[in-house]
């Protein structure tokens, strides 16, 4: 079963995007696989400007500055940056509060409310709360896209 069609809008999520970077994340092979199928298949890619600063933290803090300024210069230059305004921003903040403590991230709940903005209805991500937020997983099939 395919997941993703072709020009589908899809967002690409921190976790996703660390574990196309890390060869040593248990979903390199993975993500690795669904990113050629991704770009071959010309899927719309998006992603806020609230992931990038997650994942720069994140490559930079594991993996180091060239890895992170490598994913800058060449994976991020693929996807759309979909930009958080304040509006948006103080949704998420309403969302973060209601769904409890340590349950969800705030840059979790920025994907939510950016998505839901933007009718992206697919994440590319290994994070289970896109899908239990209603929004389908282009990386939850792992046998094809």
């Amino acid at each position: 079963m395919r997941l993703a069609m072709e020009n589908e809008r899809v967002f690409v999520d921190t976790s996703a995007f660390y574990a196309l970077m890390d060869r040593s994340d248990n979903n390199y092979e993975h993500a690795a696989g669904l990113w050629r199928q991704l770009l071959e298949k010309d899927v719309y890619l998006t992603t806020s400007n609230y992931v990038i600063v997650e994942t720069l933290a994140l490559l930079q803090s594991r993996l180091g500055f060239e890895a992170s300024n490598l994913w800058y210069r060449d994976v991020l230059s693929l996807a759309e940056v979909l930009w958080v305004e304040a509006s948006l921003h103080n949704l998420a903040y309403g969302l973060w509060l209601s769904l409890g403590r340590g349950k969800v991230s705030f840059v979790d709940c920025i994907s939510f409310i950016t998505m839901r903005h933007h009718k992206v209805e697919k994440a590319f991500a290994f994070d289970r709360r896109f899908e239990e937020q209603g929004f389908g997983m282009v990386s939850k099939d792992r046998r094809s896209c």
